[in-house]
């Protein structure tokens, strides 16, 4: 039996700054300009969301996902977001809701006025039911609207009543999913674990003693030097109820034979490719995968900014496109954690370790280093650092949200066809502040095929994932990404 030792000093500040789950929460925040039009606002005619709603939302939106599982913020998503299609759907000739079967309004009422209205009362709902510490700026964000904030009446009459029947209508409908949200799971009466594992998992592997080179070990990250061994996040999450499909099991991923260490070659191989790239790193690939690891840029200001400000989408469109994208996030992250669980598969970092030890090897050597010829298996970390990766290695989670998101996009849109464009600074770079990149660096991409393959390779670059682990989440994510549209469009049409 193998025992190797691993604790590492990990970079907080960049940890924090740019973790897995860094946003989803607020899809859309990167993408409202810094100096918001709230003061100017205009409640007849002007999109709540982009001009009030997410510029008051931004902040909080970042702090409070920044170092979380994934699977929370998507959580976090669901309850604060969705409640919005239900808000407007009234407004709609045919649309029904998620949650809820709030009446239908008469046609006269369906104005750009009461829909605003609806949303920001579910937002502002929602809002305080989750993150409840930072009330007052959800007072502000209903001023900056100019709405009462002392207005609590469930009135299917009107668009505050109605938006706060959607926001609560959610929470109820969303309770025992097995999400375990309220901490109650295992028959816990009195001090709740929010979101506590109650399935029993247990890693194969230790943090000291690797038992199992196929299998996930769990990992250490440094507080201010206070070292501390990871767990796996919301190991249960692949039992949370999906919208758009019954069960994960249905989609059929292949098992990671090339993480099987009794399949030598294999599993040597693929170890190998992600070293070369870790030797042979540009400042392009560094940025690519910086960008690509913190979801909030990904999705919010390159992704999003495309689509919704460019696109002048009103309040009602963006809602949609916020809720298919929501759904499908949601959904590809319930069946991405599925068969992280079922699989339980090893992480690069766990089997450069095991197969190379103390052997010296050409890679990165960490912020500032460059390539090193000297660098031991035992010593090797990937370009981001694996203390954000706190759940087994496949399939890639970051890779499984792109394509899901590209192919609902391109459904909402009609096109695959989009310029996305993420501009760098000369010394911009979270892992290596000042030196990379050496010059400013333009990173570009013509369609969402193309924006969804760099995803998927920039983790290969950054020492997360195999490439086998990219090529997994092919398997389920787009089609994910495809129910979610259809999904909405039922809804939007009475379904």
């Amino acid at each position: 039996m193998a025992k190797v030792t691993r604790l590492r000093n990990r970079r907080l500040g960049y940890a924090v700054a740019i973790a897995t789950a860094a946003a989803l929460t607020g899809t859309l925040t990167s993408a409202v300009p810094a100096s918001s039009q709230e003061d100017g606002f205009d409640i007849d005619h002007d999109n709540v969301l982009m001009e009030v709603v997410y510029p008051k939302f931004q902040r909080v939106s970042r702090d409070e996902s920044s170092g979380r599982a994934v699977s929370l913020t998507v959580d976090h998503a669901m309850l604060i977001e969705m409640p919005w299609f239900d808000a407007i759907a009234p407004y709609h000739p045919t649309a029904k809701g998620i949650f809820s079967e709030i009446p239908r309004r008469p046609e006269s009422e369906h104005t750009t006025r009461n829909q605003n209205i609806a949303v920001t009362y579910a937002a502002f709902t929602s809002l305080n039911a989750v993150l409840p510490e930072y009330k007052s700026r959800w007072i502000e964000m209903m001023e900056a609207a100019g709405l009462d904030p002392d207005a609590t009446a469930e009135d299917p009459t009107t668009p505050s009543g109605i938006g706060i029947i959607a926001a609560k209508s959610a929470m109820e409908a969303r309770k025992g999913d097995g999400s375990n949200r309220d901490g109650s799971r295992g028959g816990r009466k009195y001090n709740k674990r929010p979101y506590y594992d109650y399935t029993g998992y247990k890693p194969v592997n230790t943090v000291y003693d690797l038992r199992n080179p196929s299998r996930w070990q769990p990992n250490t990250s440094s507080v201010r030097n206070v070292y501390k061994d990871q767990q796996f996040a919301t190991p249960y999450y692949g039992r949370v109820r999906p919208f758009t499909y019954d069960s994960p099991a249905e989609f059929r991923v292949r098992p990671p034979v090339k993480s099987n260490h009794w399949h030598r070659r294999a599993y040597r191989q693929q170890a190998n490719e992600v070293l070369r790239a870790s030797a042979n790193l540009t400042d392009e690939q560094k940025m690519t995968a910086e960008l690509f690891n913190d979801k909030v840029l990904t999705f919010g200001q390159y992704a999003g900014t495309p689509v919704v400000l460019a696109g002048n989408l009103n309040t009602e469109q963006t809602v949609h496109y916020i809720t298919m994208s929501d759904v499908a996030f949601v959904d590809v992250t319930i069946a991405t954690w599925h068969y992280k669980r079922k699989y339980d598969s090893v992480r690069p970092e766990t089997a450069v370790d095991y197969l190379y030890g103390d052997r010296k090897l050409t890679a990165w050597g960490g912020p500032g280093q460059g390539t090193v010829n000297d660098i031991t298996g035992e010593e090797w970390e990937g370009y981001l650092d694996s203390v954000s990766a706190d759940h087994p290695e496949y399939p890639s989670a970051s890779s499984a949200l792109c394509l899901a998101f590209a192919a609902q996009v391109r459904q909402f849109t009609g096109t695959d066809q989009i310029k996305v464009k993420a501009e760098f600074p000369r010394g911009s770079s979270l892992v290596e502040p000042g030196v990379t990149p050496a010059n400013d660096v333009t990173l570009q991409w013509n369609s969402w095929t193309e924006f969804a393959d760099a995803c998927g390779e920039s983790r290969i670059w950054a020492g997360e994932n195999f490439r086998s682990s990219v090529e997994a989440a092919k398997q389920y994510a787009p089609e994910i990404g495809d129910r979610s549209y259809e999904f909405v469009q039922r809804k939007l049409n009475g379904g």
